[in-house]
């Protein structure tokens, strides 16, 4: 098998929902991150790319019709680079880059062009068919927003629950209380202003043209552990149970992002020194309502896979869907959390869900890099019970 590397990663700042990006289409967004990743690549031929492939979670809107591909015209790059639309939800762009490394594996490609994009503003309603002629009464138009929508009444109602009340029994099953999910995402915040501050993110991220955007746009650098302990529950009381707020869960957000993976060879092609070896990859499922916990498996499926255990781990990029099914995570692991989203995570830089998976192994091959660390992890759950993992080594440390 050829190794895989990744190579460089870039990513816009990301929008609030219905903020600085919202008038942005995704495929625009994707096309950016797109023809920027050719650009930062000094010696790359365009046309010695094989493929590009990107996630998207909705596919209902502008990003309909093969995205990647779509963003791939859009971006001016030959129409001999083929194309293809990866849809695993919050996972879609990070499962991307492991249909990429595998190409590369089995020697089937040597440069692949990896993202993802979403833009939950722009996500249509959407007006199902009837089931039969001439309806007399009315019709509802469904979000494609976010979650579950259009449901196959066959489907086991334990399942369908929200996201949040998902999450609010994940919580219950775990014992992740109310003050440790605000801690947590208060300090998500802290870190994620202290990275942009220090420049972390300044070589990982192009800003959108005709936005004023520079930094992600949901961060709250003035939040603190109180004013988010003040923040009601939203989908279930403080009388039922209720822990989880808008303040402990990620927002709603507008992004896309980009990785260059390819083979050894690629450094020739590309001009470009590997950041990471991609070491490890594994997928997982649990009960769909569980969804928050399914990277507990797919993370030690990963490190299996790449003959090490969580004592050699230095670095941990996890997406923070919600702050309970982080630490859910966090405590099945047994990690030292000081290694977790050193430089903040989703709860305060957004979570657009196709663009989040490239972002989190973009940030860990970077902080590998800066760190001159050996091991790390990115993880990622995904709605409907599946979690994903990718495991990288620095080979320079």
């Amino acid at each position: 098998m050829t190794e895989a590397y990744i190579y460089d990663a870039v990513r816009t700042p990301f929008g609030r929902f219905g903020g600085a990006l919202a008038g942005v289409r995704p495929d625009d967004l994707a096309a950016l991150v797109i023809g920027e990743q050719v650009r930062r690549a000094p010696g790359l031929d365009p046309a010695a790319i094989d493929e590009v492939v990107l996630g998207n979670a909705n596919g209902a809107g502008e990003e309909n019709r093969n995205v990647a591909r779509m963003a791939t015209l859009l971006a001016g790059l030959p129409v001999g680079i083929p194309g293809t639309t990866v849809n695993r939800l919050c996972g879609s762009s990070l499962d991307a880059a492991i249909i990429a490394s595998r190409q590369i594996g089995a020697g089937e490609a040597d440069v692949m062009l990896v993202g993802g994009v979403e833009s939950m503003s722009r996500a249509p309603w959407v007006l199902p068919k009837t089931e039969k002629p001439y309806p007399a009464g009315d019709l509802a138009l469904a979000s494609t927003t976010l979650g579950w929508r259009l449901v196959n009444q066959r489907m086991n109602p334990a399942w369908t629950v929200s996201l949040g009340e998902a999450t609010e029994q994940l919580a219950a099953r775990h014992g992740i209380t109310r003050e440790r999910m605000d801690e947590f995402a208060f300090r998500s915040h802290q870190r994620t202003q202290q990275a942009w501050d220090e420049g972390f993110y300044d070589d990982l991220t192009v800003p959108v043209p005709g936005t004023e955007l520079a930094r992600d746009e949901s961060v709250r650098a003035s939040s603190t552990v109180e004013r988010l302990g003040g923040l009601r529950t939203v989908f279930r009381t403080p009388e039922q149970g209720g822990t989880v707020t808008a303040g402990n869960a990620s927002p709603l957000n507008d992004g896309a992002s980009a990785a260059l993976l390819g083979s050894a060879r690629a450094a020739e092609l590309t001009g470009l020194a590997p950041l990471a070896r991609i070491a490890g990859r594994a997928a997982a499922a649990n009960e769909p309502q569980y969804f928050g916990f399914a990277p507990v498996e797919a993370a030690n499926l990963a490190l299996k896979r790449a003959g090490i255990t969580w004592d050699d781990v230095a670095a941990v990029e996890l997406n923070e869907a919600f702050a309970a099914q982080s630490l859910a995570c966090l405590d099945a692991w047994g990690v030292d959390p000081e290694i977790v989203n050193r430089h903040g995570g989703a709860i305060a830089i957004g979570h657009p869900l196709g663009a989040s998976g490239t972002r989190i192994l973009g940030a860990l091959a970077k902080s590998l890099r800066d760190s001159g660390q050996r091991w790390g992890v990115a993880a990622i759950c995904i709605g409907v019970g599946q979690g994903l993992a990718v495991v990288l080594e620095n080979e320079n440390a």
